[in-house]
């Protein structure tokens, strides 16, 4: 409920700035209904180990610039995009270096996967639909 009482603040028009970084520690239901572009950013090696979300676009992020242009295709005005990863150091690093050219608040989502299955929560298969190329 945090992270939808904080989107719903997200989505009243502020002038755009850049680095737009919020951190969030939802646990996955609430990351599941929030209205945010989610997106795991781990190895696919890592997401068929450990499972993913089911709302969740997988795309890796390896750098900068290949991300972004992987990721525009889905991207939709005044939605943030909520970024994952295994423990949270990936998801920090990432949320630096693409929130300067997104028109998008970026969303760090910390302790990652490992956080929320120590919260119990059983992961959903990666699927080739959702971007894993190896599945």
């Amino acid at each position: 409920m945090r992270l939808v009482i904080a989107l719903i603040a997200l989505l009243i028009p502020l002038p755009l700035a850049a680095q737009q970084i919020f951190t969030a520690a939802p646990p996955a239901e609430e990351l599941a209904r929030a209205p945010v572009l989610l997106v795991d950013i781990r190895q696919p090696q890592e997401w068929v180990q450990t499972g993913v979300l089911p709302n969740a676009l997988l795309i890796t992020f390896d750098d900068p610039a290949s991300f972004l242009q992987a990721l525009a295709p889905h991207l939709e005005p005044g939605r943030p995009v909520a970024l994952i990863c295994r423990s949270g150091n990936r998801t920090s690093r990432a949320a630096s270096l693409i929130a300067g050219a997104l028109p998008v608040p970026v969303i760090d989502i910390q302790g990652g996967m490992l956080r929320l299955l120590s919260q119990g929560y059983s992961p959903a298969p990666p699927t080739r639909e959702a971007g894993c190329t190896i599945c």
